[in-house]
């Protein structure tokens, strides 16, 4: 199956916009999430699911959540190469950061298939190639862990008013996702330039870094562009949703564009030979706190990023990986390659780093409930 089949399937008009009576608390003029319509967000599903989210008891150890691998200040990513479960078990691929994830239109690094949070939910729940909660075949043990406990008890009966007994599955999943859309992120230096109008928000060598970044010498935004700085987007006033995935030439085994066969990319969803090494592109908000980087978090800091792009694709010279990047036939056109001196490199780098939203990363409603800390913000 082809990857434009597989988006077919996907790409589908959105014809339900967000609850209008749920304050999102996002600058004026900006588009909302899209909320499915068997999901209506409310607060009190937002609040329970974010005991959800940092609930470690959903995990097989117990001392495990959602958050182990999505850290707040880390802009929800977790700081290390590759993801690891409550097993110990090792991931083949980077922890995404969550930061405006009710905007993506696909939700991991390469399953075009994976398109709605309440779904995709279960997968780290109960899947098990590779254990990330590690719950499967323990759905019932979940289930009375939550229907003991009394404060469960009144949270899912506050959220979901309309049911007899709420503490269900699904309404775990529906409960998390709410939280998760409400992870947005849209305060950083940048956004007060570009949305609200203060000039002095970010610096001169940043403005100059955005229009490096928006140049067609650079190519950048044709995949880190929009609202979102990710082409894969969608929101209330989108009529389609956006999904794309690209080969940046990170690898090039072969010499015919192979990837390592634990990380294909779409080529495993799709097996058609041109989807081979194709990745979704992540967005960039606080892109300065989500070391490492790349799908597999094999580029460890931002300047070798701009290093790998300056290529045209990565040249690895020895070992089992090695092979030419900027030579990967699969490659996107977007990767040619280009030139930066010194200052303009600076540049590129304050414009990134403008991307960082510290209300963000210290908000009080995105904190773990089960520890109090005068750290946060409201």
């Amino acid at each position: 199956m082809s990857l434009s089949a597989v988006l077919s399937s996907t790409n589908s008009s959105l014809a339900n916009p967000p609850d209008p009576t749920y304050n999102w608390n996002i600058p004026a003029g900006i588009p909302k999430p899209i909320v499915p319509a068997d999901n209506p967000i409310s607060q009190e599903k937002v609040e329970l699911g974010r005991h959800l989210f940092y609930e470690k008891r959903l995990s097989v150890t117990g001392e495990f959540s959602c958050a182990s691998c999505h850290i707040q200040a880390k802009a929800f990513t977790d700081g290390k190469t590759l993801g690891v479960g409550a097993t110990g078990e090792k991931h083949p691929r980077n922890a995404m950061s969550l930061a405006n994830i009710g905007y993506n239109s696909v939700l991991t690094w390469a399953n075009p298939l994976q398109n709605k949070l309440e779904s995709q939910l279960l997968v780290p729940l109960f899947g098990e190639h590779p254990v990330e909660m590690g719950m499967v075949g323990k759905e019932e043990e979940l289930l009375l862990i939550l229907r003991s406990d009394s404060q469960y008890q009144k949270m899912f009966a506050a959220a979901f008013t309309q049911q007899p007994n709420p503490i269900n599955i699904s309404n775990l999943a529906r409960a998390i996702a709410s939280f998760e859309r409400t992870l947005i992120s849209l305060s950083s230096p940048y956004d007060r330039y570009r949305y609200s109008g203060d000039s002095g928000a970010i610096s001169a060598s940043a403005k100059r870094g955005e229009e490096l970044f928006n140049s067609e010498r650079l190519e950048c935004f044709h995949c880190h562009g929009g609202l979102n700085f990710s082409d894969s987007i969608a929101h209330d006033r989108l009529a389609f949703k956006e999904i794309a995935f690209h080969n940046t030439g990170l690898y090039n085994i072969d010499g015919k564009g192979a990837y390592p066969p634990n990380n294909t990319g779409v080529y495993e969803i799709t097996s058609e030979p041109s989807d081979m090494g194709k990745f979704k592109a992540p967005t960039l908000r606080n892109i300065a706190l989500t070391a490492p980087y790349m799908h597999d978090g094999s580029i460890k800091t931002l300047p070798e990023v701009i290093g790998h792009y300056k290529a045209g694709g990565r040249t690895i010279k020895k070992g089992e990986l090695a092979g030419i990047g900027s030579e990967n036939p699969l490659k996107s056109n977007f990767v040619s390659g280009f030139k930066l001196n010194v200052q303009e490199q600076r540049d590129l780098l304050a414009f990134l780093h403008s991307l960082t939203d510290e209300k963000f990363i210290t908000k009080s409603a995105f904190s773990d409930p089960f520890v109090r800390s005068e750290d946060f913000s409201p």
